[in-house]
């Protein structure tokens, strides 16, 4: 068995698959399947393309009112209602309404005005949710699964990769990594430093399952010298403060990037939290200072 490696650009990432296969032709068969249902899954949910499912929703929530989803779209809504639940309200995917107001590349603040103009609009508690029918009870609300799309398609990548006859492999969605299959041997897996993109805090093995990693680095603004990231706390409108980043590994990638981001809404109580949950978990504090249930090797440079 040969390991083939394929490279492609999708969901605003650089994304790379590993297949462990007999043949060249049977890898490459496998990738053009995998990176089909990641396009397919992009143009479905992505908020940038006015005919995509998503969008179908969110102009029904810009006026008020009620909408049919289909079966995947109603899995993906389940999923959400139960990390609203399980996280306490703060992981919602009502919440993107907030980029309104937050402008990464302005350098500047918003306003305390527009980001309370905003926050009656967020709430997934304010919308009824009866499979398969959404009922908005406000206009001018949206939906956003940029916080679960990714971790999603990861994992269908990995079912589609194992139907089309890959034993085994690493599918990498820009950071968000799901195992296909169960090898004798681990994955090592580099984890991103969160202050230097060009390296690693060390590297995970990584035998089965996903691993995701949230960070506040991937979108943020500077003032007087303190970080304010793309993380959102919805009931404030403001950024979350105490980590740097939280990786955490899962039986699947999807759980594990919603545990991942909840632990960052949570600010200083995330690693108590995961740990509470018996999740395995690597998170850095606003110090920097590395903690968690895992042991990494030290290495320099990222692997992901």
């Amino acid at each position: 068995m040969d390991r083939h490696f394929f490279e492609f650009y999708a969901l605003g990432s650089d994304c790379s698959l590993q297949f462990v296969a007999p043949f060249r032709s049977v890898a490459e068969d496998a990738a053009v399947a995998v990176e089909r249902e990641v396009a397919r899954i992009e143009t479905r949910y992505s908020r940038y393309r006015p005919d995509s499912e998503l969008s179908r929703i969110n102009n029904i929530a810009s006026i008020g009112g009620s909408v049919d989803v289909d079966a995947e779209t109603a899995g993906l809504i389940e999923y959400a209602y139960a990390c609203f639940r399980r996280s306490d309200g703060l992981f919602d995917i009502t919440s993107g309404l907030l980029r309104k107001a937050w402008n990464f590349h302005a350098g500047a603040l918003p306003t305390e005005k527009i980001i309370a103009e905003l926050l009656p609009r967020i709430g997934l508690n304010k919308i009824e949710w009866s499979n398969p029918r959404l009922t908005f009870g406000a206009a001018g609300m949206e939906l956003d699964f940029g916080g679960i799309g990714k971790e999603y398609a990861a994992d269908r990548a990995a079912q589609i990769a194992s139907a089309s006859g890959i034993e085994g492999g690493l599918v990498n969605l820009g950071g968000d990594v799901r195992v296909i299959g169960r090898g004798e041997l681990p994955w090592t897996i580099g984890i991103r430093h969160p202050r230097r993109s060009d390296a690693s805090i060390g590297t995970l093995e990584l035998l089965s399952g996903g691993l995701a990693t949230s960070g506040d680095y991937e979108r943020f603004v500077e003032v007087e010298g303190r970080r304010y990231c793309h993380i959102l706390d919805p009931r404030s409108g403001w950024p979350v403060q105490g980590l740097q980043s939280a990786t955490v590994i899962g039986d699947d990638c999807l759980v594990a990037g919603s545990l991942a981001t909840m632990a960052m809404l949570k600010g200083y109580e995330g690693s108590a939290w995961l740990r509470s949950l018996g999740v395995r978990h690597v998170v850095v504090d606003d110090g920097g200072r590395i903690s968690g249930t895992e042991k990494m090797t030290a290495n320099p440079t990222p692997l992901c």
